[in-house]
């Protein structure tokens, strides 16, 4: 009776053989993703964003109870490892996260709500060619940290402060397209070197606050927050000063504080995909001996847990005509915090803003029209799994028109005229344009 039993519950729980610690190649991690998306096909989906100079697939498995398909009200998340080639301990984290997730669906309540209200997405390498040119492993630097054509990544996007006229690669390319082929509210890019967690912004202007060393985004308490919501949670990162020469207050730091970049991904998530990304740096080695790396997932797993929680900050909702018909394109935004390029709603009329506990006054704009502004207090609703939610509700009735597509600003520096009152107007003018296009969504 035992036996048979035994086997019952062998034929409901999918076998896969366990994931080890050692670094795996590109063959090796798609015959692991794959074999996950086939024994968890009910929670996982696996597809290529596109391909890397030398053809290799950017292959992003995605997890959670809808995996397929965006649903209303459930947000979306994702962790990029690998886009430096040579620091690769952010690869081999999110493989074993992979693992840690969808083995632990059903048995731990923790992962079992979590992946019932987020939709994760995973991109363990974003530079396979980088990774797979590196003859010898290095602590420090190596070829392997630039793209196929010898293009650092995270130098390669639209930058909001000083023109950026580096070819864009493809790699960069296929990751900008996904940013617009989904709602993402939360991420994470993983890099090696050191051990902190940065929060934009990474390159700035005088308005930002570089006269005084930072440059601070108007969600400054929120990014400050996530960025402390993943060291405090990692031994070593929470000590702030584990590498040689580096010392970081509870192992975190602005990025412009710590030596400025132009073309970075995390700024380009914050100004133009409405995408609160941090970069966290996992390991003051960049290629540490597989022998280090069950230590390397151990101290990264309960931040990584952690932080994927955050993505249920704040408030969310969906605008509404008057029929009830979502508005996309509707700017939301709380008024102690515009974006100097308005977030805006999504083709289901959704919106989710990343906020402390606290009271706000959120206002719901459409070109045109009245806006309509609400006064909200957020508790502390991040072990509910869901942000308090709050809808809007316009009194006049939207065209029928194509809302596949979320407005965006243009992608040149917003923020580089900040300091020159007649190029101030120009931009605002610009700005003031694009969102004026809006208009003739309604009726």
């Amino acid at each position: 009776m035992a036996l048979s039993l035994y086997l019952c519950v062998g034929l409901l729980v999918p076998l896969v053989a366990p994931l080890d610690f050692n670094y795996h190649h590109q063959e090796e991690m798609e015959a692991f993703l794959k074999n996950v998306a086939q024994t968890h096909d009910s929670i996982t989906h696996l597809h290529s964003i596109g391909k890397s100079v030398s053809g290799r697939n950017l292959w992003v498995l995605v997890v959670g109870r809808f995996p397929r398909e965006h649903r209303i009200g459930i947000p979306e998340f994702k962790y990029i490892g690998n886009m430096h080639g040579d620091e690769v301990i952010g690869r081999e984290v999110l493989l074993h996260l992979i693992d840690y997730l969808v083995t632990n669906d059903g048995r731990d309540p923790e992962i079992t709500r979590l992946l019932n209200n987020t939709r994760i997405h995973i991109m363990p390498t974003m530079n396979p060619d980088g990774f797979e040119s590196i003859e010898i492993r290095d602590c420090y630097s190596s070829d392997g940290r630039f793209n196929g054509n010898k293009f650092d990544l995270n130098r390669n996007f639209p930058d909001a402060f000083q023109n950026n006229s580096v070819a864009r690669q493809p790699e960069t390319e296929a990751v900008m397209k996904w940013l617009k082929s989904e709602t993402f509210v939360l991420s994470a890019n993983l890099h090696g070197g050191a051990l902190v967690a940065n929060y934009p912004f990474d390159n700035g202007v005088i308005a930002t606050g570089i006269k005084r060393g930072h440059s601070l985004t108007p969600d400054n308490d929120v990014f400050e927050y996530l960025a402390y919501t993943y060291s405090s949670k990692n031994p070593n990162m929470s000590l702030g000063n584990a590498c040689e020469n580096m010392n970081f207050h509870n192992g975190i730091t602005n990025g412009y504080m710590w030596y400025p970049l132009k073309g970075g991904m995390q700024d380009y998530n914050y100004v133009w995909s409405q995408c609160f990304e941090l970069t966290l740096e996992l390991s003051c080695c960049k290629y540490p001996p597989a022998e280090d790396l069950p230590d390397y997932w151990n101290d990264n797993r309960n931040s990584l847990i952690n932080y994927m929680k955050q993505v249920h900050l704040g408030v969310k909702g969906q605008v509404f005509d008057v029929n009830k018909n979502p508005i996309p394109n509707a700017i939301v935004e709380s008024t102690d915090r515009n974006h100097i390029c308005p977030y805006r709603t999504n083709q289901f009329g959704e919106y989710y803003l990343l906020l402390l506990p606290g009271s706000y006054t959120i206002n719901a704009t459409v070109p045109g029209h009245k806006p309509i502004l609400k006064e909200v207090t957020i508790p502390d609703t991040i072990q509910n799994f869901t942000a308090l939610r709050m809808d809007f509700h316009f009194p006049f009735q939207v065209k029928s028109h194509n809302t596949t597509t979320r407005l965006s600003c243009s992608e040149i520096p917003l923020y580089m005229y900040l300091g020159n009152h007649s190029e101030r107007l120009k931009s605002h003018f610009i700005l003031f344009l694009i969102t004026f296009v809006t208009v003739f969504y309604i009726k």
